[in-house]
């Protein structure tokens, strides 16, 4: 499985051999890259430990064993009875770094995967980690249909590619990915993977006050068990203030505005033909009226005000570098729904560098202040900030 990280993320190449986190982040002090943040350093400490138990982990994951199914699957799984050959050493406890945005929780973890001595590692957003899991279940499925459970093979195949699972952004909406992640993390964690995380939130509080709750327990059980919770405290938002104005972010709401998106649309699209544009996303189909070239336009009816979900999402940021949003509402207690996709969106597109050229009713921070959810929505926010700014616009293009 290829590793998806995005280029503007830190990188080993000038860092001696056999660097640890620690100490690349004091190397980033003591050049003035970064400021000293006591809550980031204990953070890289305790990465650092996990970095230098990876050099002597090996695991070894089974390839043809079989593996009960059901409930005495997951029971096996937890309590180390699976059949899996168990590595010649203990396996390390994972780090689950929480904190608000801009604290600098990304930056570390790229930092540790970029230096960790493992050659089977992935680090991706959670959001396309679970896309992936879906559409693996929906080929398994098409493939054997008479396969009635396939949490087994697939985590099986997960932990082949990669014992090292790097997740950012770390956060359940769905019920349908919670209904999965319980028994297929038993089995990734019984084969032997580690899980490093960003989140949030901390893990005894996701998925909770919402249908389903209870069932999503055992999960919160097996990461508190396998992971350590770090939090990082600091009062600082080391994104704010990076953004150097840009005109993507167009506000209010008019006919000005609309005129301002319709220059910009016929500039990104460089004389290519408007066209509409259908996407296949797992069987089913996503149409794009406007497209031209590399970009598309879509209202934020279009995208938010129906559901979509992080499938659509990131089959629109693969496709289209450049997206034209009309018309995004301020939001509030009634507009959650909206409000969650909104933040799916966002969170897609930050990841695959997608320019992002919007209509606006008020400034990112003041678009969903207050419901539930409005303090998940303060990363959206930052990420907004960030990608009006000059650095990320020169940002290549994910398109994988």
């Amino acid at each position: 499985m290829d590793t998806d990280i995005a280029p503007a993320r830190p990188s080993a190449a000038a860092l001696p051999a056999g660097t640890g986190p620690l100490a690349a982040y004091e190397a980033r002090v003591a050049s003035g890259r970064l400021d000293r943040d006591p809550e980031q350093e204990k953070a890289a400490r305790r990465l650092d430990r996990l970095w230098r138990e990876l050099r002597d982990y090996h695991p070894v994951v089974q390839h043809d064993t079989p593996q009960a199914s059901g409930w005495l699957g997951g029971l096996k799984a937890r309590l180390g009875l699976s059949g899996h050959a168990p590595a010649e050493t203990p396996r390390p406890r994972g780090v689950y770094m929480v904190g608000q945005v801009g604290r600098g929780k990304t930056m570390l973890m790229d930092l540790f995967f970029s230096l960790a001595p493992v050659e089977h590692k992935r680090r991706v957003h959670f959001h396309r980690f679970m896309q992936d899991v879906h559409q693996r279940l929906h080929d398994m499925k098409a493939a054997d249909p008479g396969l009635t459970d396939p949490i087994p093979p697939l985590a099986r195949q997960i932990a082949q590619e990669a014992w090292l699972l790097c997740f950012d952004e770390f956060q359940v909406n769905d019920i349908a990915d919670a209904m999965i992640l319980g028994r297929l993390f038993d089995y990734l964690f019984a084969d032997g993977v580690v899980v490093v995380a960003t989140s949030n939130t901390k893990p005894e509080d996701l998925f909770q006050d919402r249908p389903g709750a209870d069932a999503f327990k055992p999960f919160i059980a097996a990461i508190l068990k396998e992971v350590d919770t770090v939090i990082l405290d600091s009062p600082r938002d080391y994104r704010r203030g990076n953004a150097r104005g840009m005109q993507t972010w167009i506000i209010p709401v008019d006919d000005a505005a609309r005129r301002e998106l319709d220059s910009i649309f016929t500039r990104l699209a460089d004389g290519a033909p408007v066209v509409p544009v259908t996407l296949d996303i797992m069987g089913r189909s996503l149409k794009v009226e406007r497209a031209a070239g590399p970009v598309a336009r879509f209202s934020f009816a279009d995208l938010c005000g129906r559901p979509l979900g992080a499938g659509d999402y990131l089959a629109l940021a693969t496709r289209f570098p450049n997206l034209v949003l009309d018309g995004v509402p301020r939001m509030g207690p009634d507009n959650f729904d909206e409000a969650r996709r909104f933040i799916v969106l966002i969170d897609t597109l930050y990841e695959q560098n997608v320019k992002l050229f919007a209509s606006a009713e008020d400034r990112p921070d003041a678009i969903y202040a207050k419901g539930q959810g409005a303090t998940a929505f303060e990363r959206t926010a930052s990420r907004l900030e960030e990608m009006q700014s000059a650095a990320y616009m020169q940002l290549p293009h994910l398109n994988a």
